[in-house]
């Protein structure tokens, strides 16, 4: 009995779009965390070969998706208060004012408070990065059927730049640069203990995070290359503060790799020390995890100019590091230093 499918060819306006943006046009009624699984599971396809999320097409490209035909195509949901096809719930930190960075006719950088989720997906009420983008530009917000998108994650409790592609060849640029690890990304990690060296490399492979159980099962972990660089810029009593850049874009990179050293990020809720954490906020106020991405540097995405952009360390991080005894120069990371007593 032949696999149920539903396929389309990807138009001249689909040229160079990535293939999850595709299908989630085609198919608004699928929720994103089951639109993630189809791809995990090896259901999409693109000319008969595996379809990836950040697969680029071409025009003329069939896409299939394997699936029941009704389950696929059915519409998204229509509740009374809807944005972007979900229910939305109030929120202090979505409600907020979006921190433009940077801003031109092809590029945005906004500064990502901690708590915002950049992509809707399964379990998100509140807006996300992508309704407050959508929200900024209005009527910009789409352009010869492209619709302005954050062209990388942020992790939804990490805060920091984040860069959004306001056109389609702008997107593609981005996406060929993060692919090949061009952009320079540094973040601010606040980590327990203190490391035993003041500077090193992190080359330690991490299973995909996306594999499924059925791959798993037949072919055995996936295990993918990661390097994290980091260097101390300040060391407290029982912390220390650590700027990492990251070689590679793994899921929770630097989380997985400072955990591996013996020194989680403080305020980790899901890789940390919970006993840590809950010292870091009884004594200290920590109430979020301490990673912020606090620069990225790359060459424009059209012009190719060279271009870095800075978001300032958020306030509430700044006080735990006071309350600490840990100064902190936001003009020269490499001047924070521990406070005198």
């Amino acid at each position: 009995m032949p696999i149920p499918q539903i396929e389309r060819a990807a138009s001249e306006d689909a040229e160079g779009q990535r293939l999850d943006k595709f299908i989630r046009k085609w198919l608004p009624g699928v929720p994103l965390s089951h639109l993630y699984k189809l791809f995990r599971t090896r259901r999409i396809r693109v000319n008969a070969a595996r379809g990836y999320p950040e697969t680029l097409l071409k025009s003329g490209d069939l896409v299939v998706v394997r699936g029941d035909e009704a389950d696929l195509l059915k519409p998204p949901p229509d509740p009374k208060s809807v944005k972007g096809g979900r229910t939305l719930r109030p929120s202090a930190i979505a409600d907020a004012p979006l921190k433009v960075l940077f801003e031109d006719n092809v590029l945005l950088a906004i500064d990502k408070p901690s708590g915002l989720a950049v992509h809707p997906g399964s379990g998100i009420e509140c807006a996300t990065l992508v309704d407050l983008v959508r929200g900024y530009l209005g009527p910009r917000a789409t352009r010869n059927d492209f619709t302005a998108s954050p062209a990388h994650r942020l992790d939804r409790d990490t805060s920091g730049v984040i860069l959004v592609a306001k056109t389609r060849p702008c997107m593609v640029a981005l996406t060929e640069m993060f692919t090949h690890g061009h952009p320079a990304k540094s973040y601010l990690a606040l980590a327990k203990g203190t490391c035993s060296k003041p500077r090193g490399v992190i080359d330690l492979p991490l299973a995909e995070h996306e594999q499924s159980g059925r791959s798993k099962a037949l072919h055995g972990t996936n295990m993918q290359t990661a390097i994290t660089r980091y260097r101390t810029l300040a060391a407290g009593s029982i912390a220390s503060l650590l700027e990492c850049q990251i070689e590679t874009g793994r899921t929770h990179q630097i989380r997985r790799h400072l955990v591996a050293m013996g020194h989680p990020v403080a305020g980790d809720r899901r890789h940390g020390d919970f006993g840590f954490n809950r010292e870091l906020k009884s004594r200290f106020g920590l109430k979020r995890m301490f990673l912020h991405a606090r620069r990225i540097s790359l060459k424009h995405p059209l012009t190719g100019e060279p271009l870095t952009i800075a978001a300032p360390l958020p306030d509430e991080l700044k006080a735990v590091l006071t309350a600490m005894g840990i100064a902190f120069d936001e003009t020269s990371p490499g001047a924070s230093r521990p406070a005198s007593s």
